[in-house]
């Protein structure tokens, strides 16, 4: 089997490509300019030399439809385009063409070639935009203490509304897979994925800056914490094992779309509290908030049901946010010299 990773150097790309190595896959994969780019998180993972690269941009379908022709793969996953909420803030025009564009190409170049490949892509929770009862969004929540129990969540089914030009642009493109899945008869599904956590997360994401934040504090810094709203709520898993999900998705006899996340829902105060315990530290003496780091509109509360991947792909979260929270940790401090 082979699998083709548009976005290999990203954090879902790398740990995809790992587990498909050891599930005895050739794995190929797109990068802006294979022979100068860096493809750090392969290498931090051990696989670089494992894999193959090739220079491709999904704006580009010459490109793409090149690399698909070389490659000649079994699977394609897409999980490449600007990944930052907060960013698309920023940048909604190259948001919505490196999400939604990228993928219009892919789909078209794989209908082109009439190669029976089977398509993966990523969606997010963000299509979905609030989920869960309005009352008590915004108030931070105890310590440890999960939203959710009894209330509606989000599944296949949901409708979107989303709050972000990253919103938006990953509903456009769930619907184009959608549309190609139902009006051309691709095996094509989207993943859709709630918050997911590693070590190789760039630094822009507010939990990396949280764990990192927490590391020094713990090794002596005095810095200070500064956060923008913490009242907001997500759905935090372990990125290694979300990638398992992807690849059960593609090995079903038909395409369908998935909820993957953990079920469990929890504020950013809580994700804080927990980071500065694990590490035996008050919170409330480093951890400061600031308006200017608020963003234009926010999901407040977002909530899971992941029934239907429990169900069809078998697959379940083995990591709570404590759990990843530890893991982190863990690994940034493997990380100081």
């Amino acid at each position: 089997m082979k699998a083709f990773i548009f976005g290999i150097s990203g954090q879902d790309g790398a740990y995809l490509a790992k587990f498909l190595l050891a599930q005895g896959y050739e794995v190929w994969g797109g990068s802006r300019d294979a022979s100068v780019g860096s493809h750090g998180n392969l290498h931090r993972l051990g696989i670089a030399g494992d894999v193959k690269i090739l220079s491709t941009t999904l704006s580009d379908f010459r490109s793409v439809l090149t690399c698909l022709d070389t490659a000649a793969p079994d699977e394609v996953y897409n999980l490449a385009g600007q990944s930052s909420v907060s960013l698309s803030f920023d940048q909604p025009v190259e948001t919505m063409q490196s999400i939604s564009f990228g993928v219009q190409t892919l789909l078209e170049c794989i209908r082109y070639r009439r190669a029976n490949t089977r398509f993966y892509n990523a969606s997010s929770s963000e299509c979905f935009g609030n989920v869960g009862s309005a009352r008590g969004m915004g108030e931070a929540r105890g310590m440890g203490e999960a939203r959710g129990m009894g209330e509606a969540r989000a599944n296949e089914d949901t409708p979107f509304k989303p709050k972000s030009p990253y919103g938006v642009a990953k509903a456009a493109a769930h619907w184009q897979v959608v549309n190609y899945r139902e009006a051309y008869g691709l095996f094509a599904c989207n993943g859709i994925l709630f918050n997911h956590e590693s070590p190789l997360r760039p630094a822009r994401f507010v939990t990396r800056k949280v764990i990192a934040t927490v590391a020094a504090i713990s090794r002596g810094s005095h810095e200070k914490l500064r956060l923008g709203n913490t009242s907001i709520q997500r759905d935090w898993g372990w990125a290694p094992e979300y990638v398992e999900a992807m690849w059960r998705m593609l090995q079903q006899p038909t395409a369908e779309d998935f909820v993957i996340a953990t079920g469990e829902t929890h504020s950013l105060l809580d994700f804080v509290h927990t980071a500065f315990q694990a590490v035996g530290k008050d919170p409330a003496q480093y951890l400061e908030l600031d308006n200017a780091m608020l963003r234009p509109s926010e999901i407040l509360l977002s909530l899971a049901d992941t029934t239907k991947a429990t169900r069809v792909l078998q697959w379940t979260a083995k990591h709570n946010m404590a759990a990843v929270i530890d893991l982190l940790l863990a690994a940034e401090s493997d990380l100081q010299p």
